[in-house]
């Protein structure tokens, strides 16, 4: 993929300078079913030759599968690509061998832990963005940004994020230590964080990292609901795959489909270009595997939406339009944001 000019968008007013569109990579390793190896390599290096520079990841992505992934495709890389990467890490969920979830860690002794082995899985000398991926209920949210606020003056991590947290927790962080960015679910049926908390990160000066913004898939104009997902594939749980709740949603794309055809894009460009235009402040995840669905979410960027174009996605995909939740119940109960 040749080289292109990808526009800059600004973590916060204290964060760095990142490509408008960031590259989330566990898919890559996990809950998305079978991923080539090689594919996702060569994947993060087309990204970086595109001028992609935000690499999200999580620690427990197929435990420390994802960062030791990307440490490879950084060590391949040449040079110049690998200092423009940026490396945005979740931390704190807990796993067992079998891969089950077992709560969140957010002590400041368990946070300096879990960076340690980032450092070495993905082969950097710092984190550029580092965040808890959510709230551990028994743990002040001051006490683990303190922690990583230890980090940066240490010069381990750069900057700190939040994740899946609602307004009251970030403006108690925000108090404690700079915040970059907050790392939340955000798409045109996904679209809770208007209410509250995009008002509370625009008025503190907070960036948004927006992920699902394909919604795993759903509305990327790509999935068909005849597909048959394995057992490791997270969408065989998730309520908004689920029977009656994926035709809804599925009719919705439909309508969203007609708007891209007018337009001459594709679906997911289409979905990619409105989560672009909600601000300045928010910086798309895309969650691509391959380079062919790479370069169609690269497309987006090249994507135009004027008013009439937004009217007409707001009718076709009017908010809270989608049926299901966005996570199975018992994940709900540790989304922060959503309380």
């Amino acid at each position: 993929m040749a080289d292109m000019t990808i526009p800059t968008r600004t973590l916060g007013t204290t964060g760095p300078q990142v490509a408008a569109l960031g590259l989330g990579c566990m898919g890559m390793s996990a809950l998305y079913g079978e991923a080539d190896r090689g594919e996702s390599i060569a994947t993060i290096h087309a990204a970086l030759e595109a001028g992609v520079t935000l690499l999200d990841t999580g620690d427990f992505y197929a435990m420390g599968h994802n960062e030791m992934l990307i440490g490879e495709a950084l060590r391949a890389a040449p040079a110049a690509r690998r200092e423009q990467a940026l490396t945005s890490v979740k931390f704190g969920a807990l796993r067992g061998p079998d891969g089950g979830w077992s709560g969140y860690d957010g002590r400041p002794a368990a946070v300096k832990n879990f960076a340690a082995y980032s450092l070495q899985r993905l082969g950097v000398d710092h984190i550029d963005v580092y965040r808890i991926a959510r709230v551990d209920p028994d743990v002040p949210i001051e006490e683990t940004v303190g922690a990583i606020a230890e980090l940066v003056e240490q010069g381990y991590v750069r900057h700190i994020g939040l994740s899946e947290v609602g307004a009251d927790t970030i403006r108690r962080a925000a108090a404690t230590a700079p915040i970059a960015d907050v790392q939340l679910e955000y798409a045109l049926i996904t679209r809770g964080i208007e209410d509250r908390i995009l008002p509370t990160t625009r008025e503190l000066g907070i960036s948004v990292t927006a992920y699902g913004v394909l919604s795993r898939g759903l509305i990327s104009g790509h999935f068909a609901a005849d597909r048959q997902l394995g057992a490791s594939d997270y969408r065989a749980y998730s309520p908004r795959f689920q029977g009656d709740n994926l035709q809804h949603n599925l009719g919705l794309v439909e309508q969203l489909r007609k708007l891209a055809e007018q337009k001459g894009v594709s679906v997911a460009q289409l979905a990619i270009a409105w989560v672009l235009s909600r601000g300045e402040d928010i910086v798309p995840l895309i969650g691509a595997r391959t380079r062919e669905r790479l370069t169609e979410s690269l497309g987006a960027l090249d994507v135009v939406l004027d008013a009439a174009d937004l009217a007409a996605i707001e009718a076709a995909v009017p908010a809270d339009s989608a049926l299901g939740e966005r996570y199975p119940a018992e994940a709900m109960a540790h989304l922060d944001s959503e309380h």
